[in-house]
């Protein structure tokens, strides 16, 4: 009988199995067969969150003007007050406002009149330690200059100015780099106490709680952070001089990055890194950064397999990416997964932006990202590559490990590049899980030193893409 009741089991859960793959597999081809569908999908689902008409201005709790006094405690009482009476604005008006972090609360929009300038205090000692993370791995380290923890319907919004006075006599030196400021003696996130420390807790599996950072660790913190936040809004606001991440969505779901200019050139200064994120629009938007301009995460090796989250249905469009290492990027931390990314009519030009579209890990992180479309981009100059793809990223030393990346489903169509750098598409994945499925369609790159460079691709195809003035036949 027991035999009998076994068996039943092991049937009912294979066919379980077999029924999730066919469902997941009907998604895979509904989405391949009309993605720009799938994508009005997205647009309809996220939320832009709604304000009480209510608004609260700093200056009725005590702040002043003038860059010099810290405000804090006006913000802190301002937001308390908005949020406990039912939400609307905490308003900034002209005039500069000194200020440790602003922790925003439910149902509160930080709202900057034109002419504002929030200038955020270059003492770490002025940043608590909070629940938030560190180039993909979770731990209690200085608070985000702005944050929002386990919130709902929150935003910043306004004309004014997110200064984070981040140089290279205050945060950047940390990395350790020497044109960041670093010299000999000077503390840096490279101490293996430190950032090496960390990374060995997310293996251990050490609770996050346990992970204790802050005061001489070294680890910037990111400029805004939405962290397991619903319906939240980054609206027309300027953001300069960040010390790290720039706009960090971090485990949050109907996410809106609206208009915002971004120009930080110190390192690390990604424009926006959606991560562990679902349903995130970013349209409008101008970056100009030290790092990449968007790059979409998904956690780092071993903590994020503990997390195991995917940052999903991602949006970018209307964008102007100048400097960056990449336009729009997925990785390097990617290991929790990356899935229906759509990205179109932005225009990429610099000479000093590396890449247009750059997907990036190693076998140390893993992950898999899958569903990339891309339409009717225009690229002015890019250095590198118009199409990168790396599964042999290599930073901090040897990053090789049992976990191989995978990439499958990337699709440019409608893209037009003046100078393309030395490769139109550089894309190296594993004899063992090769890259997969990659289409270039209605392609035009000029003044590019090769066509394509690749190593381990199964089935691309180039269809109707001229490279310096010559029809592309797809590789056999």
């Amino acid at each position: 009988m027991m035999n009998k009741y076994y068996s039943f089991l092991i049937c009912f859960s294979m066919f379980l199995i077999f029924s999730t793959n066919c469902l997941a597999q009907k998604g895979d081809k509904a989405i391949l067969a009309n993605p720009w569908k799938v994508k009005q999908q997205i647009e309809k689902v996220v939320v832009v969150p709604v304000f009480a008409n209510k608004n609260y201005s700093i200056i009725d709790f005590g702040a002043k003007s003038g860059g010099v006094v810290n405000n804090s405690e006006a913000f802190k009482k301002a937001i308390e007050s908005c949020s406990k009476n039912g939400g609307g604005k905490v308003v900034v008006p002209a005039g500069k406002f000194l200020t440790g972090p602003i922790h925003l609360d439910n149902n509160v929009n930080l709202h900057l009149e034109d002419g504002a300038e929030i200038l955020f205090s270059t003492k770490s000692s002025d940043y608590p330690l909070v629940k938030t993370t560190f180039e993909g791995t979770e731990c209690m380290n200085h608070s985000p200059l702005i944050y929002a923890y386990n919130k709902k319907k929150v935003a910043v919004t306004g004309k004014g100015v997110l200064n984070g006075q981040a140089d290279n006599d205050n945060w950047w030196y940390w990395c350790g780099a020497k044109q960041y400021g670093w010299i000999e003696g000077r503390g840096n996130q490279n101490d293996p106490q430190n950032r090496i420390r960390l990374v060995e807790s997310g293996e251990q599996n050490v609770p996050v709680e346990q992970r204790i950072y802050g005061e001489g660790s070294y680890l910037r913190p990111s400029f805004v952070e939405f962290f397991e936040c619903t319906d939240v809004l980054i609206k027309d606001v300027k953001i300069i001089n960040a010390p790290f991440w720039v706009i960090h969505p971090m485990k949050s779901t109907n996410v809106t990055v609206d208009g915002v200019t971004v120009e930080s050139h110190g390192p690390n200064n990604d424009g926006c890194d959606p991560e562990y994120s679902k349903n995130v629009i970013i349209k409008n938007c101008t970056f100009n950064t030290g790092d990449d301009c968007i790059a979409i995460k998904a956690g780092k090796d071993g903590d994020g397999r503990r997390v195991a989250m995917k940052s999903e249905n991602i949006i970018v469009q209307n964008c102007k990416m100048l400097d960056g290492h990449g336009g729009v990027v997925m990785g390097s931390e990617m290991t929790g997964g990356i899935k229906n990314v759509f990205v179109e009519n932005c225009t990429m030009d610099s000479p000093n932006l590396d890449r247009a579209i750059r997907i990036k890990s190693n076998s140390r992180r893993g992950g898999i990202v899958e569903n990339v479309f891309v339409r009717n981009i225009k690229v002015g100059q890019v250095k590198e590559a118009v199409l990168r793809i790396n599964m042999f990223y290599n930073v901090y030393g040897n990053q090789t490990g049992n976990y191989i990346p995978q990439v499958k489903n990337v699709i440019l169509e409608n893209v037009k590049v003046k100078d393309g750098g030395k490769f139109g598409v550089l894309a190296k994945g594993y004899a063992e899980l090769p890259i997969e499925n990659v289409l270039l369609k209605n392609v035009t790159i000029d003044k590019v030193g090769e066509a394509y460079s690749i190593e381990n691709v199964k089935n691309i195809q180039f269809v109707n893409t001229f490279i310096n003035g010559q029809k592309v036949e797809s590789p056999q």
